[in-house]
């Protein structure tokens, strides 16, 4: 059977790649199937043609966002990769203690699970009094994530590896599986939509932690190189990179020195 659509499959995944470095290889073109068939279902298509056309020919802004959202979207939740979270604890939170303010980004939010998750750990950690000046920004390229983000509600399977303790201490509960993060935590984070290919970075002050993880492999490899780069430029020196445990960067020739895994450091 001829597959009729898939000059207009090749020109989706293209832009996707040109655009906003996200990389379908042809084994996961079953995935990304699945995530247009739902943007065509919203907008009436027929089939892939018609979204090809919209997409690159008419180059409608919310069908531009839309397949962004749907190619860009991945399970997230609080406290991911406890690993790296304990690293980023017992080795980069020391660092951070000794700073008046302190800067962190969040380069691939999503729903903001990440920066309310470091929110929560630098709170325990140096107490409550800490996030009057403590600065997060989380950035997603997909516009529906950031203002979930923003407006802090999440299901309770989003809390499900999160201490009950803590669901109690930084959450308001809306109803049985429904919970809202507290103002304490939201006064120190501000989400933005950004594209991590629109390089460089426009940011004038340098962040001491930048958290880049599971992202990277939606990249291609001159992309992740690109990225990693760029991230550096915008790192104060003695400054931390965290990544996730499933991205190794050591064969990506960047200027970054590995500390631990997961854990990353811009020389001083």
């Amino acid at each position: 059977m001829i597959v009729t659509d898939q000059p207009a499959y090749d020109a989706i995944r293209d832009w996707l790649s040109s655009r906003c470095g996200i990389t379908f290889p042809e084994h996961k073109s079953a995935v990304l199937r699945q995530r247009l068939a739902r943007v065509n279902q919203s907008f009436s298509y027929k089939d892939l043609n018609d979204l090809a056309h919209g997409l690159l020919e008419e180059q409608k802004e919310d069908v531009q966002l839309a397949v962004t959202h749907a190619a860009s979207t991945n399970h997230t939740y609080f406290f991911r990769e406890p690993e790296v979270l304990d690293r980023f604890r017992q080795i980069v939170m020391p660092y951070l203690q000794k700073k008046r303010e302190m800067r962190i980004w969040s380069a691939a939010a999503s729903s903001g699970d990440e920066a309310y998750t470091v929110a929560v750990m630098i709170a325990e950690e140096f107490g409550e009094e800490a996030l009057s000046r403590l600065h997060i920004l989380g950035t997603d390229i997909s516009g529906p994530v950031v203002e979930q983000a923003e407006q802090g509600v999440y299901q309770l399977k989003q809390l499900d590896k999160t201490e009950r303790r803590l669901v109690h201490k930084y959450f308001t509960a809306l109803n049985p599986n429904t919970f809202a993060v507290k103002d304490m935590l939201k006064s120190c984070c501000t989400f933005r939509r950004m594209n991590l290919k629109a390089q460089p970075y426009p940011f004038i002050n340098p962040f001491q932690v930048v958290f880049c993880r599971n992202i990277l492999y939606y990249f291609d490899r001159d992309d992740q190189r690109a990225t990693l780069e760029a991230i550096y430029e915008v790192t104060e020196p003695g400054g931390y990179l965290i990544t996730s445990v499933t991205e190794s960067i050591r064969d990506l020739d960047t200027r970054w020195e590995p500390v631990a895994t997961g854990i990353h450091r811009r020389a001083e």
